[in-house]
């Protein structure tokens, strides 16, 4: 019999992976959800290293287990930090989580699984550096973009593209917490006022891009080898800027991607391997050039399903459940 338990690395909290949990169980797939956070307290893992050379053994909960055996795919889905007890120093907890990153991630690294995605290739594909040069690789278009921890430098590239069509965004997650209070960085289009106090740009590594006089903007998700594109209206001038800064001003259409885009979207995941990943686009407002922006390997989509009916949890049912284990 052929490995068939899907395996769903995730935080508990996570509604679009609950209507993937409730699909496969429709279909009577064995799923076995955890969080990587309940290592090593409430999850346990017991592998050896077999005779053929591969990882044997079991992942087990207080109620449930399954045996390495018999997975069939894994999706990884952003799952949260492991977690330690709360006895050991700061030093002893970092030497876990090295240890438990290297042991029960590098076992899970090594099964013969369709993943969705690879931790590893996950954490590659993080880097919003890596990912334009990758983009550009692959078909796409991209903007003139800075990454400098240089005012002067900054100073230059904005006055290169002129500062009223120059953006800053962040790398990573755009909120932090502080002091109680949640704080977001959107992505923001500069100002003269900017330009003469660029000295904040010495504190860390800053990107800095061209802005996209644009009329609309798109995510592309893509599942396998399924493909939904969503447009996304903004209503707002705070959304034409980052649609992320008012939910409640955006329309959306489900539209198909236009052929050119779709081939260099399937080289851009095929480059960086892939098998999930939601990229954004704006769509110049003259030309109707997608530009790509950026990608998220585990980048959300069921606010978009629910307002579009693109069937994505359907679709990734289908490649947890159809995957080989090449």
């Amino acid at each position: 019999m052929s490995p068939n338990t899907v395996v769903i690395f995730a935080q508990e909290a996570d509604a679009p992976v609950d209507a993937v949990v409730r699909m496969l169980t429709k279909r009577d797939v064995a799923v076995f959800r955890v969080d990587t956070s309940w290592f090593p307290d409430q999850l346990v893992l017991d592998a050896h290293l077999d005779d053929t050379g591969r990882w044997a053994g079991a992942m087990r909960t207080k109620h449930r287990g399954v045996d390495l055996a018999d997975i069939g795919s894994i999706w990884y889905r952003d799952p949260a930090a492991f977690r330690f007890p709360a006895g050991l120093t700061e030093v002893e907890r970092a030497y876990a989580h090295r240890e438990a990153r290297l042991g029960f991630g590098g076992v899970l690294a090594a099964l013969p699984v369709l993943w969705m995605n690879h931790p590893n290739r996950a954490a590659d594909a993080v880097f919003k550096p890596l990912q334009l040069v990758t983009a550009a690789a692959s078909g796409l278009s991209v903007q003139p973009t800075m990454v400098t921890n240089s005012p002067d430098a900054a100073a230059r590239f904005a006055a290169e593209q002129g500062v009223d069509n120059t953006i800053c965004k962040s790398f990573g997650p755009n909120t932090i917490t502080e002091g109680g209070a949640l704080k977001v960085a959107f992505t923001r289009r500069l100002t003269d006022t900017d330009l003469a106090g660029m000295g904040s740009v010495a504190s860390t590594a800053t990107q800095m891009q061209r802005w996209v006089d644009k009329a609309h903007e798109a995510r592309v998700v893509v599942v396998g080898e399924q493909m939904f594109t969503i447009l996304i209206n903004a209503g707002s001038a705070a959304s034409h800027v980052d649609w992320r800064a008012d939910f409640e001003a955006l329309t959306y259409r489900l539209v198909d991607t236009p052929p050119q885009v779709a081939d260099g979207v399937r080289t851009y995941m095929k480059m960086l391997g892939l098998a999930y990943a939601a990229l954004d686009f704006a769509i110049e407002k003259d030309t109707d050039r997608w530009v790509f922006l950026e990608s998220n390997s585990s980048g959300q989509y069921g606010w978009l399903e629910a307002q579009t009916g693109a069937p994505i949890t359907a679709a990734i049912a289908d490649l947890l459940t159809g995957g080989d284990r090449s």
